[in-house]
């Protein structure tokens, strides 16, 4: 037999080993019901193809990732800078000493950048990390500092977030060691004097972290896990060698956060002079979040986390409360995922949605009386227009004007819409909605033109911003959505352009408001740009090479009047380069 042979034994011997192997270790707890069947062998033989992976920024600064940041997150702007700053620093510092070799020298007592987070619920504490993780390019997971606690198994949940984040890199170890670990809630771990009977498992939950945190092997096999066994049976099957696969934490970074409700207690016997209200209960919310801005590690230790455990936190940031105004500009920030996801829900059903400004403060106050932050926004616009969203797709109705109304009386409105499906103002209501929409969209890109420019690294110009607006309105996507789609349309413009050339000899160039125009189309017809490809053919091939065969010009600029009027274009063209080329 070939040593081929042995490496691939037949589908029948893999599934007898098997059955033997799950049968001693587990007894009649585990058996194998289903054959196993294996890819073919050429499959084995052949190369895999390279995972196309998303790049890591290590060198992303911190100007730019708050401004990144900016668009996404409403106040928070010391949150935003702090997380900007250490984040960044934390990478960049990978990246310096990697580049320089000092990472292999190690360094003794070398503190990471981890992370607490203090502050309420719906602030945007989960939703800031979650968007620098995407920014830099780094796998991240979240877990429940609650579940930890809970189990019963101390150190094995706090591990398995560590194998987690080995699956979100698709089973990519070196990149899952630049990742990111969230646990939330992390405030429920620490003891108290005041509670029986959960103060060891949580300090027991604060210690299993320790070593994570800072540096330490996690080693990918889980014991008594029949299919981490199973998945080192295939790897040996496929490679023919055992490997101890582990995961190093030095680089992981790790963020906690928490409300620390309780801690503002801590804080004020510590900065109140006794003799001035001491003793005195914290009654606002607002009053809680003053104090939280004054913490320090000391007040952590008194509220029950271990001083090792305080430790490994050296970054401490305090998201401050929102306001009702404040949930109003998360609502008209046109990257929101709150409206956005409504729009989608009635896009389903090929209705389009346009809300009033009106509605939007409308619907922040009802947020805002919920006390639970931005988290409220979806809760109130699901409740208002839930009947709206079962009702109106059985109708003909195919456009709703969110107004002030709809948001204090949903179930009339709904009543009236129906009613009256055919009355005009319904359709002066939605165009006077969609002007408005575009002309707060444009107002935006212009208001963060350098950021938005440099992320989609195209032009802004005031077609290209117009473009954007009318996009955003007859979609339902966000800014940053409309603007990745345009970038993908004009790469594809632009390959058309090298296509002509290399198919005509002819090097052309659109101009941006050229380009729009294509773009434009191409939002609106899926052939749009294959018939832009016949017209420049069409129109402009055969007069571009009569001008070169003339007078050995190559290299041609269409602007958007030349694709209305070719024949106009030439006609001026040929004028021009005729007054420029001297009689011989």
């Amino acid at each position: 037999m070939s040593e081929k042979d042995e490496k691939f034994p037949d589908p029948k011997t893999i599934e007898k080993e098997i059955s033997q192997f799950l049968s001693e270790k587990f007894g009649g707890r585990v058996k194998l019901i289903s054959p196993v069947v294996l890819p073919q062998e050429a499959s084995f033989d052949k190369e895999e193809e390279p995972r196309k992976e998303k790049e890591i920024r290590f060198s992303l600064k911190p100007e730019e990732l708050a401004a990144y940041l900016d668009q996404y997150i409403v106040k928070q702007d010391q949150a935003k800078a702090i997380l900007a700053t250490k984040i960044c620093t934390h990478f960049n510092r990978i990246k310096h000493a990697e580049s320089s070799g000092d990472d292999k020298k190690g360094m003794v007592g070398q503190i990471k950048n981890n992370i607490l987070m203090i502050g309420p619920t719906g602030v945007g504490k989960t939703y800031m990390i979650k968007l620098i993780a995407e920014k830099i390019g780094v796998p991240f997971v979240k877990g429940d500092a609650t579940k930890f606690s809970e189990t019963g198994y101390v150190g094995g949940d706090v591990e398995d977030l560590v194998r987690d984040l080995v699956r979100e890199a698709d089973d990519d170890i070196e990149r899952a060691q630049y990742g990111i670990i969230y646990i939330d809630e992390i405030d429920k771990i620490a003891s108290s004097t005041n509670l029986i009977g959960h103060d060891v498992s949580r300090t027991g939950v604060q210690r299993a972290l320790l070593k994570p945190m800072e540096e330490t092997d996690v080693d990918l096999k889980v014991p008594h896990d029949p299919i981490s066994m199973l998945e080192e049976i295939e790897r040996y099957r496929k490679t023919g060698k055992r490997k101890k696969r582990v995961v190093n934490t030095k680089n992981i970074l790790f963020v906690m956060s928490g409300a620390f409700s309780e801690l503002a207690e801590f804080i004020k016997k510590r900065v109140v002079d006794q003799s001035i209200g001491f003793g005195a209960t914290l009654t606002s919310r607002s009053e809680r979040v003053d104090y939280l801005k004054h913490v320090k590690p000391e007040d952590l230790m008194k509220f029950g986390f271990e001083t090792e455990f305080v430790g490994r936190l050296p970054v401490i940031s305090v998201f401050e409360e929102l306001s009702e105004n404040d949930l109003y500009t998360i609502l008209k920030n046109p990257n929101n995922p709150v409206i956005v996801s409504k729009k989608l829900d009635f896009k389903a059903y090929d209705i389009s949605v346009k809300f009033e400004d009106k509605a939007l403060r409308a619907l922040a106050h009802l947020a805002y009386e919920q006390q639970t932050g931005a988290r409220g926004l979806v809760s109130v616009i699901e409740k208002v227009l839930l009947k709206l969203e079962k009702k109106l797709p059985s109708t003909e109705i195919k456009r709703l004007p969110v107004t002030e109304e709809v948001i204090k009386d949903p179930e009339g409105m709904l009543q009236k819409i129906i009613s009256t499906p055919d009355d005009p103002r319904w359709t002066q209501l939605c165009e006077k909605l969609a002007h408005d929409e575009k002309k707060s969209v444009k107002e935006y890109v212009k208001n963060n033109q350098a950021v938005l420019a440099d992320m989609s690294k195209i032009a802004l110009t005031p077609s290209r911003i117009d473009l954007i607006a009318d996009i955003y309105a007859m979609s339902a996507w966000s800014i940053n959505g409309v603007m990745a789609k345009i970038g993908t349309y004009y790469d594809q413009v632009k390959k058309v352009e090298a296509y002509f050339y290399k198919t005509h000899d002819l090097n052309i160039n659109l101009d941006e408001d050229a380009i729009d125009v294509v773009i434009r189309e191409m939002f609106s017809s899926p052939t749009a740009l294959g018939d832009f490809y016949k017209q420049l053919t069409t129109k402009f091939e055969y007069g571009f090479k009569l001008i070169r065969d003339r007078v050995g010009r190559d290299t041609f600029v269409i602007t958007k009047e030349a694709m209305e009027n070719p024949e106009g274009f030439f006609n001026d063209l040929v004028k021009k380069i005729y007054t420029e080329t001297p009689e011989s």
